[in-house]
């Protein structure tokens, strides 16, 4: 399934369905993305074609289901078919290891489920969007920039063209 350019996902892979719900039902309150929930990775992996530009991956995922796979091995996916995709690992876990080994694999950040989780979760949203639009201004000014290149090129090879001209 290919996505629509103007539409952008963020996934939410919890085996945990309340949490998925109360964490997409806060999310849709406070951004404009188009909120996919899934109960397994493989679910999500299935989807991976719409590119999500967030997905907000819980670090035990094989809870329910002892055969699916977990967290990091489902990052480790996204993260080979899809590096642009900001993948936020939760977990009820808070051990540095199980961070560390996150980031390694391409986490953008890692959140510790519990009271804080949720406005973590806003705070970290609001950086990825702020660095969005930090993007798009770059991509902007690199057009200046060439532009400007290839017209001051031209203006000296025209210069050049004109004195050899007028000799």
């Amino acid at each position: 399934m290919a996505a629509d350019q103007s539409t952008q996902y963020v996934f939410l892979v919890d085996d945990e369905p309340i949490q998925n719900e109360m964490l997409k039902d806060y999310l849709s309150e406070r951004f404009q993305y188009n909120i996919k929930t899934y109960e397994n990775g493989e679910d999500a992996l299935k989807d991976i074609g719409l590119n999500p530009a967030i997905m907000v991956l819980d670090f035990h995922l094989n809870s329910h289901l002892p055969d699916a796979k977990n967290g990091v091995d489902v990052l480790k996916l996204v993260k080979a078919s899809n590096p642009a995709t900001h993948v936020i690992m939760l977990s009820g876990q808070d051990k540095l290891e199980v961070a560390v080994d996150s980031m390694k694999h391409g986490a953008y950040d890692y959140v510790i489920k519990g009271e804080t989780a949720f406005s973590r979760m806003q705070n970290i949203f609001n950086n990825l969007e702020e660095l969005q639009g930090l993007k798009e201004s770059n991509k902007g000014y690199k057009m200046v920039v060439t532009f400007l290149g290839i017209a001051i090129a031209a203006i000296i090879a025209i210069s050049f063209y004109l004195v050899r001209t007028m000799r």
